[in-house]
């Protein structure tokens, strides 16, 4: 069943407040040529999520995709999950420390930000084939491979290495929404705590468990009741850290596979892409993952209020690769 969406796309008005205290409000594509050149693409969150963004890239050059359907089966739209994150919303938020030293060439608060620090990596077609496989074999999805060796990555450099993270999980709600324009915002996200003591079919499972619950309507919910909002007080929402429910340390997005038959042949097109996922101040952290034409691209980076280290980044991507090769030709914790 279809349900009827407000011409209005709910999470613009948030973007704009965002955009109004001087934060982010684009996420850019990383494009990586044949001959290895690299051209960076950026796109409004303002209009876009990270779908319509890509789609809207590969609009511009004359190529007409059809749009991945996220949730064409489970729970229905309901204001249940609202009300029961209502407490999360409503708690005092408790950022992670992080160990000292990491914040060394942080950007000041006040002016013009300058682009995250960012570090990539782009897999071959056999390697993506090894991660899939070793994915499949631990009987999880690639994505929850990903997570997962993500989380071992980066929680090395928290103050409290053993402590639990809350990770935001975007869910693609095309087939359950459905508004005049394709390529505008229609995500909500899932919260996916990970410990270091969560095996990969764990954090499978609790993925899971919030699509059969519909635990990702709470926040779709929460941004279309309060899009009316007066702009100053959205402003200072987002200035008390409260714009994102709950709080996150950081975001994985994957945005699928695209174009596995090779069809494209556009030459402004062709090579790899990567996509650099959305941080903020209240969410410093960003990963993503994206497959286009048989191979997967990935990324990491980092609000400059945290860190203007470009090592910091790169870092934690070789450690999220390492971890995730060693699985490849190891057994792993399931």
């Amino acid at each position: 069943m279809r349900w009827a969406a407000r011409e209005r796309d709910p999470i613009r008005p948030w973007y704009e407040a965002i955009e109004a205290e001087g934060d982010y409000h684009t996420f850019r594509f990383c494009r990586v040529t044949p001959d290895d050149r690299v051209e960076w693409h950026r796109v409004s969150h303002k209009r876009h999520d990270g779908i319509g963004g890509f789609v809207h890239l590969l609009r511009a050059k004359g190529i007409d995709p059809v749009l991945p359907r996220g949730l064409s089966r489970g729970p229905r739209p309901s204001w249940w999950p609202f009300l029961r994150g209502l407490p999360a919303f409503l708690a005092p938020r408790r950022g992670l420390a992080w160990r000292a030293g990491l914040r060394v060439g942080a950007a000041p608060e006040a002016g013009a930000l300058p682009d995250p620090a960012a570090a990539w990596h782009v897999c071959s077609q056999a390697e993506t084939d090894a991660l899939r496989a070793a994915s499949r074999s631990a009987g999880v999805t690639l994505n929850t491979f990903l997570l997962k060796h993500l989380d071992v990555a980066v929680r090395g450099d928290l103050a409290d290495s053993a402590a639990t993270i809350p990770w935001m999980v975007p869910v693609n709600l095309r087939g359950r929404i459905h508004r005049a324009d394709d390529t505008s915002n229609h995500s909500s996200f899932l919260s996916v705590r990970v410990s270091p003591q969560s095996s990969l079919r764990e954090v499978h499972a609790d993925v899971q468990q919030g699509l059969a619950g519909g635990a990702h309507w709470g926040p779709w919910k929460t941004y279309a009741a309060t899009q009316w909002l007066p702009q100053w007080l959205k402003r200072r929402i987002v200035r008390a850290d409260r714009v994102i429910t709950p709080w996150h340390f950081g975001l994985f997005s994957n945005l699928g596979e695209w174009d596995a038959a090779h069809a494209i042949r556009h030459a402004e097109v062709g090579g790899a892409w990567v996509l650099m996922a959305t941080v903020l101040r209240c969410q410093p952290v960003g990963a993503a993952a994206m497959t286009f034409q048989g191979r997967l691209g990935l990324s990491i980076q980092v609000h400059p209020t945290l860190t203007r280290l470009a090592a910091v980044p790169r870092g934690w991507m070789a450690k999220w690769l390492a971890g995730a090769h060693a699985a490849i030709d190891a057994p792993v914790a399931v």
